[in-house]
């Protein structure tokens, strides 16, 4: 029994490792991104080029302000547990979308003739007493309960409301299984996902997910319609 339980914890050893040495490059990356960004005048110029790469209005733009600091020990173990989720998530483009457990916040949009549009409400990723963002419209510190994130999720309904909103679980299986951190879009036709957008906030387009659903509400009009051959 001893031997068995040591082999199963040598198998997730040598696992955690592996995925280590996987997602190393990238974090590194990441990091030294982030120690330039903190450099006013780098910050300044990456921001420009973002903005003007931007392909439509309807994408939020990255936004930084001056006061921000980002190369912090919080600000690395966000990034590193964002691209762990990434890697590991279970949801893909053309796979069946995971069914995870939420929890409903209450029960305007565009496109409600085609698609039903849901906001989960995931763990705070610039949180008041972790990587604080001082760009921020609300400082809530980290969820300790499913109440704490019940009750932040409710400043959405304010900002927004008659959006339908659920809040992920305190396990962070919405999280984990979408790689939603730090946000990310999806679109789920018949328990498959057809779309994935990338990771937030540089990867978060809404012209994107717009795009889909124009063309695929024109795919639903062409269908409908008769021809007739004479």
């Amino acid at each position: 029994m001893t031997h068995d339980s040591g082999g199963v914890q040598m198998a997730r050893a040598l696992k955690h490792a592996a995925l280590c040495l996987m997602l190393l490059p990238r974090f590194l990356l990441a990091a030294v991104m982030l120690w330039l960004l903190d450099f006013l005048c780098i910050r300044k110029k990456v921001l420009l080029k973002m903005g003007e790469r931007q392909d439509s209005p309807d994408d939020p733009p990255v936004c930084v302000s001056d006061s921000n600091k980002m190369f912090t020990l919080e600000s690395l173990r966000a990034v590193w547990y964002g691209q762990k989720l990434d890697f590991l998530k279970s949801a893909h483009l053309g796979r069946a979308a995971p069914n995870t457990e939420v929890m409903l916040v209450q029960d305007r949009r565009q496109y409600a003739d085609i698609a039903d549009f849901l906001v989960v409400y995931i763990e705070e990723a610039h949180p008041s007493d972790g990587w604080v963002s001082s760009d921020a419209p609300y400082q809530i510190p980290k969820h300790r309960c499913l109440e704490d994130r019940l009750r932040a999720a409710q400043l959405m309904l304010t900002e927004v409301p008659g959006t339908n909103v659920v809040v992920d679980n305190m396990d962070n299986s919405s999280n984990a299984a979408y790689g939603a951190y730090f946000e990310r879009l999806y679109i789920v036709r018949d328990e498959r996902v057809v779309y994935q957008g990338g990771r937030g906030p540089e990867g978060y387009r809404i012209s994107e997910l717009r795009n889909w659903l124009e063309q695929y509400r024109n795919d639903l009009v062409n269908s409908n319609r008769t021809v007739l051959h004479v």
